[in-house]
């Protein structure tokens, strides 16, 4: 899972691709979650209706193919 450093580090990148993969999320939600890997993938759940697992393969992927 990504770290809650990694995450602030490269929010720009990741807000980019979460907005990429699930469409319906916008800046102004992703204001919600800035900087908390945990609100955030909370958030994510809630918004998207996704299990938790599959958004954290999304965030362990992006972190492992350096995609920052």
């Amino acid at each position: 899972m990504i770290s809650q450093q990694e995450l602030q580090g490269n929010w720009n990148q990741i807000k980019g691709q979460i907005k990429s993969k699930w469409g319906q999320i916008t800046d102004n939600d992703l204001t919600q979650a800035e900087g908390n890997v945990e609100k955030l993938v909370g958030f994510l759940q809630q918004k998207t209706g996704t299990a938790r697992r599959e958004i954290e393969e999304f965030f362990d992927k992006w972190s492992n193919e350096g995609a920052h």
